[in-house]
């Protein structure tokens, strides 16, 4: 069984990956730029999913460098891969790792989402080259829980209880809603250096309610199913989200990144 509770394969994922872009992407390349990625640079975007980083990797890297987007289900990026940008499908705990060291290996909302985030951690370490940097960048859905921040009335009260709803199949499902938090710690403990870290909170976007809304219309079954949700609850969050006055918040997305050593010297 596919555990993962956003699969790839439904249509919402689309309209997902487009507001996580517009949510996220400043935020990811503010700081894959800031590390200095440019031309020549070797990448590995670990759970691509969308198209959107992926493309940007390749924009900023030019023909000299190269790009590899792995995914399980990669048919959202397959149509962007060209010289530069390889598209490979790729199971991170149960496919030999690629060949090649990197530059740069970056995984945004992917390892929360995995059973053995220890050994996927340790695969994306061993593909960095000397002096290479990852990036990793995870949600903590328990650090801020809520969908909506400033309760007022009805509308948020129906928007929170959903919230925990839906992170209660995640937890179901295995993801870890306090994981974003132990990134920095993992990354020092994992002896790279130069860690550092940073936490983003999008709140009262316009592509936070675009986003709630296709999570909520992506799991509808699941929800349904496991009767944490009516079908009218659904309908009127939906509505309410339509109406585009509720304030919603996501859980803060945490950056942080290290180093590899650089080879000792003989």
């Amino acid at each position: 069984m596919n555990r993962y509770l956003l699969d790839n394969r439904k249509p919402e994922a689309g309209e997902r990956f487009v507001a996580l872009a517009e949510l996220f992407d400043p935020w990811t390349f503010r700081h894959l730029d800031d590390l200095g990625l440019g031309e020549g640079w070797r990448c590995w975007e670990v759970g691509a999913g969308g198209v959107s980083v992926p493309r940007g990797l390749a924009e900023r890297v030019g023909t000299s460098g190269r790009v590899l987007a792995t995914d399980i289900d990669v048919s959202w990026i397959e149509p962007a891969a060209d010289d530069v940008l390889e598209v490979r499908r790729h199971d991170l705990i149960r496919d030999p790792p690629p060949p090649e060291t990197f530059d740069l290996v970056h995984a945004r909302l992917v390892l929360v989402h995995l059973e053995d985030r220890a050994a996927a951690l340790q695969v994306m370490i061993d593909a960095l080259r000397p002096g290479g940097w990852l990036v990793l960048e995870d949600a903590d859905p328990a650090l801020q829980p809520l969908a909506c921040p400033d309760e007022r009335g009805a509308a948020e009260e129906l928007a929170n209880r959903l919230r925990t709803q839906m992170r209660t199949l995640m937890a179901e499902r295995g993801a870890d809603l306090a994981y974003g938090r132990t990134l920095p710690r993992l990354l020092r403990e994992s002896d790279l250096r130069d860690v550092t870290a940073e936490a983003y909170f999008p709140i009262a976007s316009r592509a936070c309610s675009t986003l709630e809304a296709t999570t909520v219309r992506h799991v509808r079954d699941q929800l349904l199913a496991a009767e944490l949700a009516t079908p009218d609850e659904l309908d009127t969050h939906l509505e309410n989200l339509a109406r585009g006055d509720l304030d919603l918040m996501l859980a803060p997305m945490i950056t942080a990144w290290g180093r590899k050593p650089e080879a000792a010297s003989v």
